[in-house]
């Protein structure tokens, strides 16, 4: 078992530094950047899942309908609830990679470079 002596140990981040990066323009723009994806769309997949819920519970019927087989629609709704889960985790790659990724790296680099090597 090795030990990290105090000489070989990387200084602890200053607090007053991450409150600084924090506060920033940047930051707070990459922020609501991602707020303003992940909001409407948890909420979006929150009503999709609750609309399923609830026809599931008092729409026995409906759900009951054979499309073809004996596939219902009940079970294509719940196999669209994999889909749709896909289908968000698709469209949030795409928008990070867009919007998030290279505001996070203006960010890193900044940080990065203001430090001394």
């Amino acid at each position: 078992m090795s030990t990290v002596s105090p000489e070989t140990r990387p200084p602890e981040p200053d607090s007053q530094d991450w409150t600084a990066v924090q506060n920033s323009p940047d930051f707070v723009e990459l922020r609501r950047r991602l707020r303003r994806f992940v909001f409407p769309m948890a909420g979006l997949f929150l009503v999709w899942y609750l609309l399923y819920v609830l026809l599931a519970d008092y729409a026995h019927g409906f759900m009951s309908t054979k499309v073809f087989g004996n596939i219902n629609v009940a079970l294509i709704f719940g196999l669209l609830q994999f889909v749709s889960t896909f289908v968000i985790t698709g469209l949030y790659v795409r928008y990070a990679n867009r919007k998030l990724d290279p505001q996070a790296e203006k960010i890193r680099e900044e940080i990065e470079g203001g430090e001394d090597k």
